[in-house]
């Protein structure tokens, strides 16, 4: 076979149709290439490989060829360069063995040969990252547009070969959006300088090309801006620049002097400049301005006040007048140097003012400028808002993308996909940088499909390049991952993009609501199986999870509270459901048992404590979904044992701000809250659902907090309701704390203040506790002496009578109801076997007549419809000291 030499030029082509992009039989390549097809034959690795190199042809990704060549099962690689390559190829082709060309026409003219002979034009005129990728028998050809391009062709053949071998195939393939990657922008500790080596890797891996460095917290970032780093730590920079050249990453060094610059200063113009000069003189080749987070009303010197007057006006013509100087006197003098980016003091909003008017006006049109979408959490960054950003800010966009970030919410994780972007965001601006989690290795997950997005966007499949950055970081372990993520899921940019205010646990939610449904129409067993399934992956993706991932500790050491946490919960989810399946079939003594085991994980996971930036907190999984099972199921539960069953859900019409979701207004935690995203507008309202209609007797709520003491209903009304439709008002409420006695007799499902005028304070909910007469209402005494006497009979199943002692002759617990009536039962809930008893009614007499045995810890007794208003429990000298929940005489009237 003959290679001839051809000169094509190729313009950049439209995306293919789905009729081009044939892939069948191939291994998937991430992120999504343009154009894919598959070739006839299959490409195997034999143990001597030829590779044909040029004098150009980049190392990093000669690198990685090199080791898929390896681990696909070559032994020897015979180099040859390029100027030798025709008679090689043809022999060793010809021979059964495997040629492969690197580098594209800027590194070696062979590969355009190499394209030739598989009928397919080179990579002229794709964008920049662009390249053709080909294989069939014997040959296979990376031809990046420029070396970064060859880089992202090796990275596409790791993915092929992930087997050891590939069927034929081509790709013609190029990124949409120039810029793509990640900012490391986030408040609170900054990354490790091992997770940023990890990073860069993995951005190169992804094929992401920018690293933004602007971690809040380095104090020669922002607080000591002018002074120079000590040579120990420039000499890690220089370690991080070194790492994104070989992944072929544009590493940004981002200065943030807002803090105390002077604009107009020659001195701290030439502090600046020095600086950049430090970082460039050890590679740094893209320089950044962040003007975010400072006040712009407030100058940091005379002079600039003199200068610019004041005003917004002012401070965009300060801005203007220092970065252009810095355009001047030091990004245009630099050969190779990138645009130079600032971050506005505007920064997260479209409407135009004088600072926007000064920068549009005044800020050299070489500078990028970096901006947030519609909000500092953007829900949705469209078309028409990015084309609209380009004319509002005068400038080239390059959007801060504040996804998966959780300085704001330190105790979640926010491990769903990227989503809200329009395709054309990509096309329109120059990029996006995503500002990830303080957790780096988990923000791979999210960092990779923002990676999939920007690089083809028209097929970008969120769905589906989540399971691929799950996969990606996971390994073989990636069920168990995807099952802690998807308990990890929701977050502010799902609930803004959505418009729901909540969507954690996606698989889980139906799972549950299929359940209930299930138990309602009295054929549980199917929905219980399948939820009980996916509960039990719960429970194992912990132990799942450190013994597949060994070998990423620092991941697991990110996530081990988090990770803790969702397997309690599942292992809680497991026991409630046995337990109701137990109380469905008149198992109670099984189902008291369960309960116990489901209450000891659910205190288990609400025990776990995280050191956040933010103090020390529970981390929060599972949002909306756990908790609220949970509870539901232990008040139904409660009620099959003739108990109130009372675990109050939160209900509100108002979206969260932040993390601060309702169900904080029912946790019996006066620290923690609910807090709305906006002041309510009229008829808007916040309450609770008791589960069921029930007698209701008084009401306190708390709103407000010493930092926001103006957050409560301002003009409101107190309701409530049996059916959710017709309500009866109890008061007005004008103040931040209300406590009010609801009528005597009063049922209700449904208790909520509801606004009778729209405010422009939000609501901070502290706490919302609706209370229930003491009806029945028991007295309790007895002995042996100890804590809680009354929490016998109390109706409620987690509190605890504790006996200080072991029973003696004569000790006894009773428990008198206020009128006699016809008793059908004694069911009886001890905390720990071993404290035997006799259960005993009171007869007409005032004698006591033994109806059962209580020797173990759960005794469920008939009593036949005695008429009684006492029940007695006759200690066993010697036994254990009892430990007593409840005693319930169930009256049969």
């Amino acid at each position: 076979m003959t290679l001839l030499a051809v000169t094509v030029a190729v313009a950049v082509p439209a995306p293919a149709s789905a009729a081009e992009d044939v892939s069948a039989g191939l291994a998937k390549v991430w992120p999504t290439p343009q154009q894919v097809k598959a070739r006839p034959g299959q490409v195997a690795v034999p143990r001597t490989v030829v590779e044909v190199v040029g004098p150009g042809t980049d190392p990093s990704a000669l690198a990685v060829v090199e080791q898929v060549l390896r681990s696909s099962g070559a032994s020897t690689i015979v180099k040859i360069a390029a100027g030798d390559q025709a008679k090689a190829a043809a022999r060793d082709r010809a021979n059964g063995g495997l040629v492969v060309f690197v580098g594209g026409p800027t590194e070696s003219e062979a590969t355009a040969l190499a394209l030739a002979a598989l009928r397919l034009g080179g990579p002229e005129g794709l964008p920049r990252g662009g390249y053709v990728l080909a294989a069939e028998r014997g040959l296979i050809a990376l031809s990046g547009v420029d070396t970064t391009g060859t880089f992202y062709a090796a990275q596409s053949l790791r993915q092929l070969f992930a087997s050891g071998k590939s069927g034929g195939f081509s790709l013609r393939d190029w990124p949409a959006a120039p810029l793509r990657g990640v900012i490391e922008g986030f408040y609170g500790a900054p990354w490790s300088h091992t997770d940023r080596l990890a990073q860069l890797d993995f951005y190169g891996r992804n094929k992401q090309n920018m690293y933004v460095y602007s971690p809040k917290d380095d104090p020669y970032l922002r607080a000591r801006w002018r002074d120079q780093y000590p040579p120990d730590q420039l000499a890690l920079i220089s370690q991080l620049v070194a790492k994104a050249t070989t992944n072929h990453v544009e590493f940004t060094y981002a200065l943030s002097p807002g803090l105390s610059v002077c604009y107009s200063s020659d001195t701290d113009k030439a502090a600046l400049l020095t600086k950049f000069q430090s970082l460039w003189d050890i590679g740094v080749r893209s320089f950044a301005i962040p003007l975010d987070d400072i006040s712009y009303t407030r100058w940091n010197c005379d002079a600039d006040a003199a200068k610019f007057g004041t005003g917004g006006g002012a401070a965009g013509a300060a801005q203007s007048f220092l970065l252009n100087r810095v355009q001047q006197d030091f990004i245009a003098t630099q050969p190779g140097v990138e645009q130079l980016q600032m971050v506005p003091t505007e920064y997260y909003d479209l409407a135009d003012s004088a600072y926007k008017t000064a920068l549009r006006t005044q800020l050299d049109k070489a500078v990028i400028v970096e901006w947030t979408g519609v909000g500092v959490i953007a829900g949705q960054i469209t078309e028409k808002q990015a084309l609209q950003a380009k004319e509002v800010f005068g400038h080239d966009i390059l959007i801060w993308d504040n996804y998966p970030v959780n300085d704001y919410i330190t105790e979640r994780l926010l491990l769903g996909p990227y989503i809200g972007r329009e395709p054309g965001v990509a096309k329109f601006l120059s990029g996006i940088t995503a500002n990830p989690m303080v957790q780096a290795e988990a923000s791979k997950i999210a960092e990779f499909t923002s990676g999939d997005f920007l690089w083809n966007p028209e097929k970008y499949d969120p769905d589906k390049s989540w399971l691929a950055g799950i996969a990606d970081l996971a390994g073989s372990s990636a069920p168990a991952l995807k099952v802690f993520a998807e308990n990890n899921y929701s977050s502010l940019l799902v609930r803004l993009e959505t418009g729901k205010p909540d969507l954690d646990s996606p698989v889980l939610r139906p799972l549950l609501s299929a359940f209930w449904t299930a138990l309602e129409k009295k054929d549980p067993w199917d929905a219980a199986a399948k939820l009980d399934r996916y509960l039990a992956a719960m429970t194992s993706a912990p132990g799942d999870l450190r013994q597949g991932m060994a070998s990423n500790q620092q991941f697991l050491a990110e996530v081990g509270p988090w990770l803790d946490q969702v397997g309690l919960y599942g292992q809680a989810g497991v026991h409630a459901v046995k337990m109701l399946l137990a109380q469905y079939v008149g198992d109670g003594r099984k189902a008291w048992a369960e309960r116990g085991e489901l209450l000891a994980a659910l205190k288990k996971a609400q025990a776990i404590r995280v050191p956040t930036a933010r103090g020390v907190r529970n981390p929060s999984t599972c949002i909306s979904v756990c908790v609220p099972f949970l509870n539901t199921a232990l008040a139904t539960a409660d009620r099959g044992f003739g108990l109130p069953g009372i675990r109050p859900q939160p209900t509100t019409s108002l979206g969260t701000h932040t993390d601060n979701l309702p169900y904080r207004m029912v946790d019996g935690d006066p620290e923690t809250y609910f807090w709305s995203d906006r002041g309510p507008h009229a008829d808007e309202s916040v309450g609770v659902d008791l589960g069921t209609v029930r007698p209701v007797s008084h009401v306190d709520v708390t709103m407000g907090m010493p930092t926001n003491p103006n957050d409560f209903f301002h003009e409101g009304v107190l309701e409530y309701s049996a059916d959710g439709e017709h309500w009866t008002t109890v008061k007005t409420v004008t103040e931040p704390t209300v406590s009010a006695d609801l009528p005597a007799g009063a049922e209700a499902r449904f208790v909520r203040i509801r606004a009778t005028a729209g405010q422009i304070f939000w609501l901070v909910i502290r706490e919302f506790t609706v209370s229930t007469p003491d009806t029945p209402k028991y007295t309790v005494t007895g002995t042996p002496a100890g804590t809680n006497l009354p929490a016998a009979a109390d109706g409620n199943a987690d509190s605890v009578y504790t006996a200080g002692s072991a029973p003696v002759p004569g000790d006894a617990l009773v428990v008198t109801a206020t009128t006699a009536k016809p008793l059908g039962k004694v069911v009886v809930l001890a905390t720990e076997p071993g404290a035997n008893a006799d259960v005993q009614i009171a007869d007409a007499t005032g004698g006591w007549r033994t109806i059962g045995r209580l020797e173990d810890h759960y005794g469920e007794l008939p009593a036949g419809g005695a008429v009684t208003d006492r029940v007695r429990l006759l200690w066993a000298p010697g036994s254990v000291a009892p430990k007593i929940a409840e005693v319930i005489p169930v009256f049969t009237s």
